[in-house]
């Protein structure tokens, strides 16, 4: 899909379907009282009579506008403009592009940014909608074997003011649509089956992505390589499984000084998670295919960075395995000796993505990060604090994770941080080992965060559970994506802070 801004009046663009938003009190946007002015006060005539009501998200479609360019003008309700927030202004978004889809156009000309949107900016509305676009119009079809005929638009145009700077709005689109595209790298990967979305697998599709571009370097540590550093816990993980696991690392170098500390991103990547010995419940249990979306969205990343190439040095890394119930895997009770030196008590197998991540946190060591962010769809209790709209975050650095915390608020991809006191450790206490890996019940997101936190003493680091946020279930089934916005925005901020 193509996309490109345009600077002209909407009334005087020739277009398949202009889009306007209207607000609650039946006022128009000036894009809007232009196109309304060239019908001859078609719109307003609507409005007036009732036949639209502005509520947010509905839309209205006026299939002849004469007077206009536009064959067709789709109104779009925003609702009450003192109540319109960042998430609203997305819903409606979301609702312009839906109605789009059954229209099969060849184009369409979006003005949304034309409303007025307390605390942001035409560049922050435009961005926003170039990524909603991007993943409004997604569909996995991978494995259909007749998937149904979409026809979207081949390109779509955003208004975009000729009094305002249009090297602005062309990074904005440009960075809009590679967030988009990231997000729904990281939703395929994610709906893909466990039978096909392996480590090896995700092994490929990293070794592809970096192949794109010269900045990036890939290695990928496999078990006997792992074995050799003492990566036992990670190991562990996997001992059930026919599918072996592996530690994959992309470093990207963008900063013009190639030995400048770099900032790693570090994803749980277990393509299948059965719970191990310690077996999950079979209800359900399908849904631990996405038990890999920390690793996706680690992925989703990289495309982005790709794209838009910021100058920065990363670290991407992502610990992958399956976790296989056999007469090989761990069971509860064993202790492993992880490569930190450090022994840890498995007493639920099901608790494994601490366990993978817990070596891979030590492997970090040797880049000397500046920061180092965990992604991971770790435990169950999240859901049970925050549901699933908001991700959490834990972190042993309150600079870093009040940036992560401005960057999830900016890319309207929020998470909401909780504590992570000394006292939450005793609950890891062990007779046997140094540690055992899970705390009960109590505080359980954030004893598992605690854990983690021992394997992350030497650097700035913060840990995002996105249990909640990752995937729906129900009949919206599929990965969300989520959180490479909010990763993107905090890549970003470092990148203008460095400027």
């Amino acid at each position: 899909m193509n996309f490109k801004l345009v600077t002209q009046s909407p009334a005087l663009t020739e277009t398949a379907c202009v889009v306007l938003p209207v607000l609650q009190d039946g006022s128009l946007t000036p894009a809007g009282e232009g196109v309304d002015k060239a019908t001859e006060s078609l719109i307003h005539q609507i409005i007036e009579r009732g036949d639209f009501k502005a509520k947010l998200g509905k839309t209205f479609l006026i299939p002849f506008a004469p007077g206009a360019e536009a064959q067709r003008i789709l109104l779009v309700g925003m609702g009450e403009q003192d109540k319109l927030t960042e998430s609203k202004f997305r819903k409606a978004c979301q609702a312009a592009y839906s109605h789009l889809a059954e229209l099969s156009l060849h184009d369409a000309l979006l003005t949304l940014a034309d409303t007025p949107l307390k605390g942001r900016d035409s560049s922050w509305k435009l961005r926003l909608m170039a990524e909603v676009a991007e993943t409004s119009f997604y569909r996995f079809t991978e494995f259909k074997s007749k998937p149904a005929v979409e026809d979207f638009p081949e390109e779509l145009a955003f208004y975009w003011p000729d009094n305002q700077q249009s090297t602005e709005g062309e990074k904005a689109l440009t960075v809009g649509q590679a967030i988009g595209q990231g997000k729904n790298l990281a939703r395929t990967l994610g709906n893909r089956p466990g039978n096909v979305c392996t480590p090896i697998h995700l092994a490929e599709v990293a070794q592809e992505l970096a192949a794109k571009d010269s900045t990036f370097t890939t290695s990928i540590l496999d078990e006997e390589q792992m074995a050799a550093l003492g990566m036992n816990s990670l190991l562990s993980v996997g001992k059930g499984s026919a599918q072996p696991p592996r530690l994959i690392v992309v470093e990207y170098k963008g900063n013009k000084d190639s030995d400048a500390a770099p900032h790693l991103l570090l994803g749980k990547g277990i393509t299948f998670d059965t719970g191990g010995i310690s077996l999950k419940p079979g209800e359900g249990m399908d849904e631990m295919k996405f038990d890999m979306c920390g690793a996706a969205s680690v992925l989703g990343v990289l495309e982005v960075v790709r794209q838009i190439k910021p100058k920065l040095n990363l670290v991407f890394m992502i610990a992958a395995a399956e976790n296989m119930p056999s007469g090989n895997a761990s069971k509860p009770g064993d202790i492993y000796t992880t490569m930190s030196g450090k022994t840890v008590e498995v007493l639920n197998t099901d608790a494994e993505g601490r366990l993978v991540l817990c070596d891979a946190l030590t492997y970090a060591e040797r880049f000397k990060p500046a920061s180092v962010v965990d992604i991971a769809t770790l435990t169950g209790a999240c859901i049970i604090a925050l549901g699933h709209n908001i991700s959490a975050l834990l972190s042993n650095n309150d600079e870093l994770a009040a940036a992560l915390l401005k960057a999830g608020t900016n890319a309207n991809d929020p998470a909401w941080q909780l504590p992570l006191a000394e006292e939450f450790h005793e609950q890891l206490d062990s007779n046997f080992a140094d540690m055992q890996n899970i705390g009960g019940r109590p505080a359980g997101t954030i004893t598992a965060a605690a854990f983690l936190s021992r394997f992350a003493e030497n650097y700035p680091w913060a840990h995002l559970d996105i249990a909640g946020t990752a995937w729906h279930s129900g009949k919206q089934k599929g990965a969300t994506g989520r959180p490479v916005g909010l990763l993107v925005n905090y890549l970003l901020d470092i990148e203008a802070a460095n400027a």
